[in-house]
């Protein structure tokens, strides 16, 4: 099946990134920029599910963005969808045997560090994956990669210096942050909350891990890029909603598509 959506993509278009891009919730302004793009639903791809959630517009793009060839899911897969992770990550292991070296992943998720305020912008260097599953579980290729593969080094210190460079360039502060895969779609409960700072996280969200995971396995370069959306329960005098996530994601969207735009530029 793997092979059967990189045919597809490749009889439809001539171009071949190296990078791709998954917006998360509420975050559609990079392929506004995108020169001559190629719009593909995903449930016109093989293999690939569509997207259930209200945010994300389920979309494969392919064109052009500051001279560099870009593939952006507009809008990715979830666990809380009722998908497994063999699902969730398909796209991933297409867009590597398509061609992709680079992915760069964008999340909304809830501030648990103090330092980290709504509309803050925060760097992922590592995680810590409460789903209670793993998308290499089962069926294995050795195409894929190692069945054992190493997390030590899953989010590159090589993007993750180049996007620092990006944010000074543009005036930005891009902090950094341990994310917690929780499996949703309920958020979580203050003491979870309390959980994982002892842990160490300083951000939660419902997913990252399941594409960081099998990118990891096959040798993809990985970055990961959150915005605050609110923070997490427990930590807030007010109810967490999906409304107020999709507001604070407007809110940053132009500021995280310059700042993404600019690592593009720069790989």
């Amino acid at each position: 099946m793997i092979q059967e959506a990189v045919a597809f993509l490749k009889a439809r278009t001539s171009e071949r990134p190296e990078t791709a891009v998954v917006l998360g919730s509420g975050l559609g302004r990079l392929a506004e920029g995108v020169q001559s793009p190629l719009l593909l639903p995903y449930g016109d791809i093989p293999g690939f599910v569509t997207s259930t959630v209200h945010g994300h517009a389920g979309k494969l793009i392919l064109g052009k963005l500051k001279g560099k060839e870009l593939a952006i899911m507009q809008g990715r897969l979830h666990f809380y969808e009722g998908y497994s992770g063999a699902e969730i990550t398909f796209p991933i292991r297409v867009l590597k045997h398509f061609g992709i070296k680079n992915l760069i992943l964008t999340s909304a998720v809830g501030g648990i560090a103090p330092e980290l305020k709504p509309g803050d912008l925060a760097m992922i260097t590592d995680h810590i994956n409460f789903m209670g599953d793993n998308p290499l579980r089962g069926f294995h290729d050795d195409s894929f990669g190692a069945r054992f593969p190493d997390m030590s080094s899953a989010y590159d210190a090589g993007l993750r210096a180049t996007a620092q460079k990006a944010a000074r360039s543009l005036k930005l502060k891009l902090k950094e942050a341990v994310y917690c895969a929780c499996r949703g779609p309920s958020y979580e409960t203050p003491a979870e909350i309390r959980l994982f700072k002892q842990l160490g996280a300083g951000v939660v969200g419902m997913s990252v891990v399941p594409e960081v995971i099998v990118a990891n396995q096959e040798g993809i370069r990985i970055l990961t890029i959150a915005y605050i959306s609110n923070k997490a329960a427990g930590l807030s005098k007010t109810p967490l909603t999906h409304e107020e996530v999709l507001a604070t994601g407007k809110k940053v969207e132009a500021s995280l598509a310059n700042l993404l735009a600019k690592i593009i530029e720069l790989i």
